[in-house]
């Protein structure tokens, strides 16, 4: 995962050198972020709580030397796009130089994390997650908002400790396991018939699955209505 640097929006607290929207040491690159996401803020309505400005990357080597005057902050293009913003920064030395930072503004949302490795076939449960709040960019697709979703599911596949949950690591817990005893229900005319049976096959709640009538030794399909209980459908 590319590291980038993400400051929250909120009252900026700058070093003395800021408080003129300036900055003279141009090899902190700390401080040039600071300097163009300030102007940047400038350019857009204030930003919610589920919103931030994701700044650079800032390439110092492109400096040719210490700038001894304060730099000046001045945006690239006036036409800029309602997310994004390239602010350039503007060295006023007998050899003037600039550098230009491109400045965005990213969603965050709350996921739900791994608190440690699961293993295939584990029903999660709470104390198998945690919520973190991450940048929506570098979430996967499917990924799980609400920890809560995921509990009773279980794992499709290894997943390691700290990742993403998403929709493609879950499925619904198994209300039907092969070889178990269930009681087979069929409704013939109204009335409601309750045989005794064995699961030929592995089933997810409202799925089909082969079983056994033992009384007959008939092998039909019906529907996993719960953990014990199979809906014979009647043709």
């Amino acid at each position: 995962m590319i590291r980038r640097f993400a400051f929250a929006f909120g009252p900026l607290v700058l070093m003395p050198l800021l408080a003129t929207g300036e900055i003279s040491n141009a090899q902190d690159s700390a401080q040039l972020e600071a300097l163009a996401k300030s102007e940047a803020a400038l350019q857009f309505p204030k930003l919610t709580e589920r919103q931030r400005f994701l700044v650079g990357p800032i390439d110092t080597h492109l400096q040719q030397e210490q700038c001894s005057r304060p730099l000046r902050p001045v945006v690239a293009s006036p036409q800029h796009m309602k997310d994004r913003v390239m602010i350039e920064l503007r060295c006023q030395d007998p050899k003037p130089w600039h550098i230009y930072v491109p400045v965005r503004i990213v969603g965050t949302s709350p996921v739900a994390v791994t608190a440690h490795a699961i293993i295939a076939g584990t029903i999660i449960k709470a104390g198998d997650l945690k919520t973190e709040e991450h940048d929506i960019s570098e979430l996967p697709l499917g990924f799980l908002d609400d920890p809560s979703i995921a509990i009773g599911l279980t794992a499709s596949r290894p997943i390691a400790g700290g990742a993403y949950l998403t929709n493609q690591h879950l499925v619904a817990a198994k209300a039907v396991q092969r070889g178990q005893s269930v009681t087979l229900i069929a409704d013939a005319g109204g009335m409601s018939v309750r045989m005794a049976g064995r699961a030929l096959s592995d089933g997810l709640m409202n799925q089909r699955v082969r079983v056994q009538n033992l009384s007959s030794g008939k092998i039909v399909e019906g529907i996993a209505r719960s953990e014990q209980i199979v809906e014979i459908i009647l043709q």
